[in-house]
């Protein structure tokens, strides 16, 4: 969510720079219901202290043994007007509450404009693609001819967009799953964290997923509702809900796994085939809960903790900066990884780093407090995929796949498969 005054002192200003991300305010009908706002404020505040005087007054009288009766109900007439006023104006507070959780957050000033994906920038690459002697597969073709994914055994069980693995693949991807863990925790200085799979839509509201994209969500039809969450981001986020920490207590780094689960609303027709684009798939998450002057060095460190992973297991990748128009609802800069899939012959998404500034720390009330003035001020959040487990598993069999339709093993993998060096048919 933005600064209130920020909206209220420039809103033709925020207008402009929220235009290249194809979003536009509503600048009149802001300023309509916060000038309705301020008046009926200011009428509130007299009618209160009409109220007040006349309070006072009928004490008086009613001490002077006087007639008050004229003086009373016209206090009730007031309190009659009051009501009204704060009907009206709850009413008011309501439609702005509305309008302003809609607004995305203001891009930093390093991303560049664009009209759609390409138009993100690309900043480095690591690592060469393979060059391949022999007739390649995607990870579909790899997986079934293997035995060990099957897209409809997972149809008949719940539906499109699920898979089942076993035996080898199902072991590496619990691999992959144990080895960033440890890279994160050991190296990176993460601390683990398992949290629930379902949360409230106050934390989807913190986060930014509510109430822009309740369509994307996995929901009970219980009362309170709860939704199965689309990342780990949101009910790690959330922790720091309603929080102030000490400065002492920053930065705050949480790496987590957990399932994901996402409807994929909107995304009709598109990666179909395989393990791209499913309703349910696992990430490794981290998070970082930063003071304001340290966040964007701290969106640089992430992003290189999420780089590390691949080139620990030798996947060719690179960094792309998301263009103002391809940035997520919340995030004021994002850095996207994309690995390279001989399948498909192009770079795909892995992992998206962002740094969201004050937006969702003030969804969500989270807050530290500042040494030099004693005062809570908002945090600065961030996050990212280290990595996507079902993508990274997609990328190991399409790179390390070999001629007789086996899968090579990346050597970092290698002592959480019990030294296990290929997977193939028993």
């Amino acid at each position: 969510m933005l600064d209130p005054q920020l909206l209220r002192n420039n809103a033709e200003e925020v207008a402009r720079v929220l235009r290249p991300r194809g979003y536009l305010l509503d600048v009149e009908r802001f300023q309509d219901l916060e000038k309705d706002r301020k008046q009926l404020q200011i009428n509130q505040q007299q009618l209160q202290h009409s109220r007040n005087q006349n309070s006072k007054e009928i004490g008086k009288l009613k001490a002077a043994k006087e007639d008050a009766a004229e003086l009373i109900k016209n206090t009730e007439l007031l309190g009659g007007e009051l009501k009204s006023i704060g009907d009206r104006l709850q009413q008011i507070q309501l439609e702005l509450n509305d309008l302003t959780a809609g607004i995305p957050n203001i891009p930093h000033e390093s991303v560049p404009p664009g009209e759609s994906e390409d138009d993100n920038v690309e900043q480095r690459r690591w690592g060469k693609p393979r060059d391949f002697l022999f007739e390649i597969f995607d990870h579909v073709q790899l997986g079934e001819d293997l035995g060990m994914l099957n897209f409809e055994q997972a149809t008949k069980v719940t539906g499109s967009r699920f898979v089942v693995m076993t035996a080898g693949l199902a072991r590496l991807h619990r691999a992959l799953i144990q080895f960033m863990l440890d890279l994160h925790t050991q190296e990176h200085g993460y601390e683990e964290t398992y949290v629930p799979y379902m949360v409230n839509a106050n934390s989807l509201f913190g986060t930014g997923q509510l109430p822009k994209f309740e369509q994307d969500q996995f929901a009970t039809d219980t009362d309170p509702r709860y939704y199965l969450i689309p990342t780990a981001e949101v009910p790690v986020t959330n922790l720091y809900r309603d929080e102030i920490l000490e400065s002492t207590e920053l930065p705050v780094r949480h790496v987590c796994h957990t399932p994901c689960f996402r409807r994929e609303a909107g995304s009709y027709g598109k990666d179909t085939r395989g393990m791209i684009r499913q309703h349910q798939f696992e990430k490794v998450e981290l998070v970082q809960i930063v003071e304001p002057s340290t966040s964007w060095a701290a969106l640089e460190e992430l992003t290189g903790h999420a780089e590390t992973v691949l080139q620990r297991l030798e996947l060719p990748y690179r960094v792309v900066t998301l263009c103002a128009s391809d940035l997520g609802f919340s995030s004021a800069k994002t850095y996207d990884l994309e690995v390279w899939l001989p399948g498909q012959q192009r770079y795909r998404e892995i992992s998206s780093c962002s740094n969201f500034e004050t937006f969702q720390a003030r969804r969500m009330r989270a807050r530290w407090r500042n040494p030099e003035t004693s005062k809570p001020e908002y945090v600065h959040t961030l996050n990212g995929s280290g990595l996507a487990i079902g993508r990274t598993l997609v990328a190991i069999m399409e790179n390390y796949q070999n001629e007789d339709r086996t899968i090579s093993v990346p050597n970092v993998l290698r002592p959480y498969l019990g030294g296990c060096d290929r997977i193939q048919n028993a």
